[in-house]
């Protein structure tokens, strides 16, 4: 029997390939809000980033999100994300 291979993920910003545990998932909702995605199961269109402070600014400045989740994000939604980058990158030095 053959084994199966994990799931792959392409980040919207760098446009590596990794597993998907390795990314970090940002859903819009069906009811049209943005959100990070830990569980990597809340329903919704999903984009996946990598756990880097540059793909972040990259996503967040250069709108790579917006066309990934086929929505504009708010100045609410963009704040959020970006409060989540630095306590990303504050869990990846530990």
């Amino acid at each position: 029997m053959q084994t199966r291979q994990p799931p792959q993920r392409t980040c919207v910003a760098c446009r590596s390939t990794s597993g998907k545990r390795e990314l970090v998932r940002v859903v819009r909702t069906p009811a049209g809000s943005v959100e990070v995605d830990l569980t990597g199961k809340k329903p919704g269109r999903g984009a996946y980033i990598c756990p880097q402070a540059s793909c972040w600014q990259l996503v967040l400045k250069k709108g790579r999100l917006d066309s990934a989740l086929r929505t504009s994000l708010s100045a609410d939604d963009k704040l959020r994300l970006a409060e989540f980058a630095t306590t990303l990158e504050q869990a990846v030095a530990i």
